[in-house]
């Protein structure tokens, strides 16, 4: 039995989900979010819990019991609290800033790189320098701060680019002169 999976999930007040059939829908203060669960996986809602259970015990179903389990409680906690991603740009001309609702960024190159921002995700640039991202959905926030990042991932000599806040870069020294 799945450890993660077989845990209930609990459904605070001011969340609402909502059951048919294979498909889930939860709304909060914060949005809505909706799922579709493998054939073989089952939620049932029981006292203000969701109860997930595989159908049978095959390996597909025991791999995606606790995934689809994980996936639900990030939704939950989405909607309730939303999600919070952290950027920190470093370089001398190195910014962000917003034109409307996309973010422009200056990295380095000989051009602008504008970012479309998706549907439901807010950003906030401070500074020029910290970019916010936030939204519901876990996997947006990420993907969205994953695509920010990879435009100039922070280099290990000078630290030039973009990094997560927090996160540490290893520096190397540069080439020895003989």
């Amino acid at each position: 039995m799945s450890r993660i999976g077989k845990e209930p999930i609990s459904v605070p007040a001011g969340v609402t989900v909502a059951i048919s059939g294979r498909d889930f829908s939860v709304k909060g203060p914060k949005g809505e979010l909706s799922f579709s669960a493998p054939d073989f996986i089952s939620v049932a809602q029981e006292d203000g819990q969701l109860i997930v259970a595989r159908e049978n015990e095959s390996k597909q179903a025991r791999s995606m019991h606790g995934t689809v389990r994980s996936i639900l409680s990030n939704m939950i906690a989405g909607v309730k609290d939303g999600y919070k991603k952290e950027l920190v740009i470093e370089g001398v001309g190195y910014k962000a800033q917003m034109q409307g609702k996309d973010v422009v960024l200056a990295l380095g190159f000989s051009h602008d790189i504008n970012y479309i921002v998706p549907d439901g995700i807010t950003i906030l640039v401070e500074g020029g320098t910290s970019v916010s991202i936030e939204g519901c959905d876990k996997q947006m926030v990420g993907q969205v701060a994953a695509r920010i990042r990879g435009f100039s991932p922070a280099e290990p000599y000078k630290g030039k680019g973009v990094r997560y806040k927090g996160e540490r870069i290893r520096r190397k020294e540069g080439k020895a002169v003989a």
